[in-house]
């Protein structure tokens, strides 16, 4: 599924490109070129050259670097749903997923442990009770409820997770309904959801730049031996990113969650189509509306469209 924000006005376009594209692929470009500057590969490495050589530097040349690093990232930015499909860990059942799966499943099965009550409420205490309903919050926004959808990625689950929960308990497949929702979503919704996913997609691109630029710098000083250490510099920033990824996607699915609780209606005006008015009615319009979309099976055939308005009073 892809849970992705419409084209943004070209400001924003601009703004997200900076921050999710060019910087990472700026840091470590610089990184790298250091490197090379300070005489890598080989075993005379020195920061004082690097730092020669950067200050001396002309306009000329920051300016073709600058121009290098903008067209790289152009150039890879419109892989970046493949950069997040990297880190959720592909399908769950891609080859070599399996170790990975097992450790997401027992880390899921011990929250669940910390989600469940150990006896009758009346003879527990407060504390609890809320340590057991955190526990299930955060179960339910980290992995998903079938045990064959589990990743074997951190991401990959907390993102399995919200195609599983947004929507489901009024009938809404998200990975089905989510493009039709997102353009009637309110200035503030998509607002809201928009800065979510950039965090998200920014974490993501710096973590797989930070391990890409780890293994070109470990690359470059093979050779030079105690600078290799340099290269766990970029590897604790794709470290510390990942993490950030995970958060980012944590909020990124409530936003959604939130997106479908507050705006499913505006969809079905938007549609024309007549809202419900119980949950089991919602239910069977929205699964009916997700075939249609999903399978291409007949659309719902009542339509309600809203009375002309009153001409206006003439002074």
């Amino acid at each position: 599924m892809s849970l992705v924000p419409a084209v943004p006005k070209p400001l924003d376009g601009s703004v997200r490109f900076f921050s999710v594209g060019f910087l990472p692929t700026y840091a470590g470009a610089l990184f790298v070129l250091l490197l090379i500057w300070a005489g890598a590969p080989g075993a005379d490495v020195s920061l004082r050259r690097a730092w020669g050589t950067a200050t001396g530097v002309s306009a000329g040349q920051a300016a073709w670097i600058v121009v290098g690093t903008t067209v790289g990232a152009l150039v890879f930015q419109p892989f970046q749903l493949a950069v997040v499909r990297l880190l959720e860990g592909g399908r769950p059942d891609a080859p070599g997923a399996g170790p990975g799966r097992a450790l997401q499943r027992r880390r899921k099965a011990r929250l669940a442990a910390r989600a469940e009550l150990p006896g009758p409420e009346a003879d527990l205490s407060p504390e609890l009770v809320q340590r057991a309903g955190a526990a299930a919050a955060l179960l339910r926004r980290r992995y998903p409820l079938p045990d064959h959808l589990v990743r074997p990625t951190a991401l990959g689950n907390v993102l399995a997770a919200l195609r599983d929960t947004a929507g489901r308990d009024h009938g809404w497949d998200a990975a089905v309904a989510w493009p039709w929702l997102y353009p009637v979503l309110g200035d503030r919704a998509r607002a809201v959801v928009d800065d979510c996913r950039d965090s998200l997609d920014g974490a993501a691109r710096l973590c797989v730049t930070g391990a890409v630029t780890a293994l070109a710098g470990a690359a470059l000083l093979l050779r030079s031996g105690w600078w290799l250490l340099l290269a766990l510099a970029p590897a604790a920033v794709a470290a510390l990113a990942y993490r950030g990824a995970v958060q980012a996607a944590l909020a990124y699915g409530d936003a959604v969650r939130a997106a479908f609780e507050l705006h499913r209606f505006d969809l079905l005006e938007a549609l024309h189509l007549p809202l419900p008015d119980n949950l089991r009615e919602e239910r069977a319009l929205a699964e009916a509306l997700c075939r249609h979309w999903r399978q291409g099976l007949p659309p719902p055939s009542r339509y309600v469209h809203p009375p002309d308005l009153p001409p206006a009073s003439g002074v």
